[in-house]
């Protein structure tokens, strides 16, 4: 059998992606037994962990660590208690 490195690229993409939604989506029985607390509580986490990833991707394309850093905290505001959105670590 001879190996196509361009079909097992596209194959490891498709699964990732697929993988990736999978994690994203609740099944649907489990959503139905959620209190509402928990439902928000969801909601914010992926909205911070949205913001985070701006953060990363700020910083990725070159803009300085306070730039990116402002960006982060005005996409918290309302989320996260403190200056690291919820997430403190060290730099």
């Amino acid at each position: 059998m001879k190996f196509f490195p361009h079909a097992l690229l596209i194959a490891l993409s498709l699964s990732a992606t697929g993988a990736l939604q999978a994690q994203s989506q609740p099944a649907p029985a489990a959503a139905k037994s959620l209190s509402e607390h928990v439902k928000t509580d969801i909601s914010r986490h992926r909205a911070m962990a949205k913001a985070h990833e701006e953060a990363a991707r700020c910083l990725e394309s070159g803009e300085s660590e306070e730039r990116c850093q402002k960006a982060l905290l005005a996409a918290c505001r309302g989320l996260a208690i403190g200056k690291y959105c919820g997430l403190k670590h060290e730099h």
